[in-house]
């Protein structure tokens, strides 16, 4: 848990009219390990400005419950009374609420929330963006994830984390991972376009709570602050640290060819092949689950050894994430139910 020293140092140097507008970031959850985390990059110069500061203060995780990222304006009690909410048991949209309307500085426009957590076991998600956040703003809320930035390069920053997000195999954890990554490109914060050779951005951090953890105390925590002018990328920084301490080759499952998978039609209206070439057998009794954007398990079921054929006619249209898993591999695929 954040010190109460850094709160003051926090709400004092705002009160002088500092403010951080924290580029972008992501807050995820994991609904059948029940881990947390959060990730986000910006080019505020921590070094300079806020040495004192842990790297990674606008995340806030709530081991076994959620995650909150508070950017743009950031102000201390706003993210405070975000945890509190979250502690009440209000959902993400809940909290998004409450904050716009009890805002601490009395202007919720200046703020950009991303906010995740899982509610009776299912994932829900909220992202909010501030009226008079500096451009390109926007935010994504996806299945268990939420994406958000402010003062981007465009709205390419945010499509390729999210992107990224979604092809990574492996835990949470290597997700975010591969979600900053998606985000690695010079100006990604516009600030930071000439900053020496360019980087995205010159902070970044990335932080995993499992549901046992104590807040403050999550399992995983990296992060990298760099000065202005070096031209060092904090997120190539930041991917050496984290594979010295976590390893997504070896962590949960493996990932099971993605090429080798033949699933359509997709878009689909009654059914959904999934098909996997004869080179591959045995299956080694492989399932299927598909997941509604609530997170909501929909269909469940056995694969048969080279080609099944999926009933989607009792499933609403929308957008549906399928897993196929074996115990020793796993792979995911967005689908879409006309």
């Amino acid at each position: 848990m954040k010190t109460l020293v850094y709160l003051l140092a926090l709400t004092g140097i705002f009160a002088q009219g500092l403010r951080a507008q924290d580029t972008f970031s992501i807050v995820a959850v994991d609904s059948v390990t029940g881990e947390v985390g959060s990730a986000g990059a910006s080019c505020v110069d921590l070094i300079l400005f806020f040495p004192n500061y842990p790297i990674d203060f606008l995340g806030d995780l709530i081991p076994g419950v959620g995650a909150i990222n508070t950017q743009a304006s950031y102000n201390v009690a706003n993210q405070n009374n975000a945890r509190t909410r979250m502690l009440a048991g209000d959902t993400p949209q809940q909290i998004i609420n409450w904050l716009v309307a009890n805002d601490a500085g009395a202007n919720p426009t200046n703020r950009q929330y991303g906010i995740a957590s899982l509610v009776n076991g299912s994932p829900q998600t909220a992202g909010y963006t501030g009226t008079n956040t500096l451009n390109y703003k926007n935010h994504i809320a996806g299945l268990n994830y939420c994406i958000q930035g402010n003062i981007l390069l465009g709205q390419s920053v945010l499509d390729s984390m999210e992107a990224r997000f979604l092809r990574e195999p492996g835990d949470l954890a290597c997700k975010l991972m591969a979600a900053l990554q998606g985000a690695k490109v010079p100006g990604a914060d516009t600030r930071c376009a000439n900053n020496g050779t360019g980087t995205s951005s010159l902070f970044a951090f990335l932080e995993v709570a499992q549901p046992t953890d104590s807040i403050g105390q999550p399992s995983l925590l990296v992060s990298v602050k760099t000065p202005g002018g070096a031209g060092i990328e904090p997120i190539d920084s930041l991917q050496i640290l984290f594979d010295a301490q976590h390893s997504c080759t070896t962590a949960g499952l493996s990932s099971m060819g993605e090429s080798e998978w033949k699933i359509y039609p997709n878009p689909a209206e009654d059914h959904l092949v999934v098909e996997l070439p004869t080179v591959r057998l045995p299956s080694k009794n492989a399932n299927y689950r598909l997941v509604d954007s609530r997170g909501r398990q929909c269909l469940f079921g056995q694969l048969a050894a080279t080609s099944t054929r999926i009933d989607l006619r009792g499933l609403s249209a929308g957008v549906y994430v399928l897993e196929i898993e074996n115990g020793i591999e796993r792979f995911q695929r967005m689908v879409i139910r006309m």
